[in-house]
């Protein structure tokens, strides 16, 4: 009799796992405008935020110091919009953008209106003299901003697209379709690009090449290991898997480890001022192979047309061939991350990059129009051109949003004199040519001086950290859980603790100063 019940206890644990791979499985994404509307949900909460402490600093005379309280105010004007907005609002997703603009313009409103008399100089007067700053070069706050939120983007998605209230349509699309999710893979490659050591270096040290190669060799370790014990875990837990995903075996900690050795060798060979031409004839040649040969064909339905996997080839073409679309998104960032690092100490600077970017911008999407019509619909699965060329231009969108959204704040902090936000430029005095500073993608951590009380600086510190917690846990819930059957209250219950304490780990790191990062 026990082992007819353990039986029957496999089979339905079988038949769930069925019904969640199900779930998750054959979908054809959004439009591309839904995605562009929702990705300025982001920029617009961390503007809300920023006015929202200038407002406090007008009304008390000083910052908000409470680690407490600032965890709270970041957490719910953060990350819980997101939240709602990709569960139980996506329903009037078009509207939030336009609800959340109009709070922050009365906030804005509230701030000029009750600023101090002493302060009070012409409109005119003040746009002079914020075109006239100077910002504090020593590192851009949009790069952080904008690598946080694609990993806390990431985090919410992985473990909400397993309930009811995430609509199918942001889910990663089976074959062809532009899906949130099939964004947020691409835009992970494209944040860790932008602060690749190759960006980061001196142009002037004098390196060995191939040295730069070897570190990479030895501090990808960490991702091979995570996507091992990935790996071990999804399969002896029998855990559900979308296996046109990546493939059998293959996961994202592999991708992303060997598209960093991978451009790192490219990098030594190629000069890297030059790596956007390598991530063109990168995506353009196997969009070639693609179109041409029976490439397509094998990563659609395997070797003998029927979807076999036998073989390790067979069993991962989708995760191994998808590396050359995922290099050229890789190569196409440092690119950028280069000319984003060239020194713009001032405002005036600044506005014009963000001019170079709404026009690149607008010529990617043009060329995305193309390659769809006349070469392959966007596919994450293939990693085609089309998707390729889709990832940069929504993460260049995304960045431009953040780079606005600093500049900004920058205005209404000075309205306000004395007053700071957290992870958002500093005005500084007109730099000095003999004593110009490098520009840096991260902030250094400086011998004492105390660290902003801040979440984006937080989870910042420990990134891969907050994105393996985010991956325990959501195997834990779903283990747990019967998410496909929850109801929506008990969604956002669950969704809210998962992201509240993968927050609260990092904030209580990051007020310790620990850094858990030992390669």
């Amino acid at each position: 009799m026990p082992r007819l019940n353990q039986q029957t206890g496999e089979g339905r644990s079988m038949s769930q796992k069925h019904l969640k791979e199900a779930f998750i499985s054959n979908l054809n994404g959004t439009s591309l405008l839904e995605i562009s509307l929702g990705m300025s949900l982001a920029p617009l909460c961390l503007l809300c935020r920023g006015l929202l402490l200038i407002l406090y600093y007008l009304h008390y005379g000083k910052p908000l110091h409470s680690r407490k309280y600032c965890l709270l105010l970041d957490f719910l004007v953060l990350v819980s919009p997101l939240l709602f907005s990709c569960t139980v609002l996506s329903p009037v997703i078009f509207f939030m953008p336009t609800i959340i603009a109009a709070f922050c313009a009365g906030v804005f409103s509230k701030i000029y209106s009750q600023r101090k008399q002493e302060t009070r100089v012409p409109l005119r007067q003040i746009v002079k003299d914020f075109q006239k700053m100077y910002l504090d070069s020593e590192y851009i706050p949009a790069i952080t901003v904008f690598r946080v939120y694609v990993n806390m983007l990431t985090s919410i998605s992985i473990l909400a697209v397993d309930f009811p209230q995430y609509p199918r349509r942001y889910a990663k699309a089976e074959t062809y379709g532009t899906g949130v999710m099939d964004l947020g893979v691409g835009a992970f490659i494209f944040g860790n690009a932008l602060v690749c050591p190759e960006v980061r270096q001196k142009t002037c040290v004098t390196q060995s090449q191939f040295s730069s190669v070897a570190k990479q060799f030895f501090s990808v370790w960490p991702l091979v290991f995570l996507g091992v014990g990935r790996l071990l875990s999804v399969k002896s837990l029998e855990y559900h898997e979308h296996t046109s995903e990546y493939g059998v075996h293959w996961n994202f900690f592999f991708t992303l480890a060997f598209v960093r050795l991978a451009a790192s060798l490219l990098l030594a060979i190629f000069p890297k001022t030059s790596s956007w031409i390598v991530a063109v004839n990168l995506a353009v040649l196997y969009q070639l192979l693609l179109n041409t040969t029976s490439l397509k064909t094998f990563i659609l339905h395997g070797s003998d047309g029927r979807d076999t996997r036998i073989g390790f080839l067979n069993a991962n073409r989708e995760g191994l061939l998808s590396l050359f679309g995922y290099l050229a998104i890789y190569m196409a960032s440092v690119q950028v991350g280069l000319w984003l690092l060239k020194c713009r100490s001032s405002v005036k600077g600044w506005m014009g990059a963000v001019r170079v970017l709404v026009l690149t911008v607008l010529l990617l999407f043009a060329f995305l129009h193309a390659s769809q019509a006349y070469a392959d619909p966007v596919s994450r699965r293939m990693a085609n051109l089309s998707y390729c060329i889709w990832v940069v231009a929504h993460c260049l969108t995304l960045f431009l949003w953040f780079v606005v959204t600093d500049l900004m704040l920058v205005f209404t902090k000075l309205l306000v004199k004395g007053s700071s936000v957290p992870c958002c430029w500093n005005a500084v005095e007109p730099p000095n040519a003999s004593t110009r500073r490098e520009v840096k993608a991260v902030p250094s951590r400086r011998e004492g001086k105390q660290l902003p009380v801040c979440l984006i600086s937080a989870i910042n510190q420990n990134q891969l950290l907050f994105f393996l917690l985010a991956n325990v846990m959501t195997g834990t819930v779903n283990i747990l859980i019967d998410t496909i059957h929850s109801k929506a209250a008990f969604t956002l219950c669950i969704l809210h603790l998962y992201m509240f304490f993968n927050c609260l780990i990092m904030h209580i790191l990051h007020a310790k100063n620990i850094v858990l990062k030992f390669w």
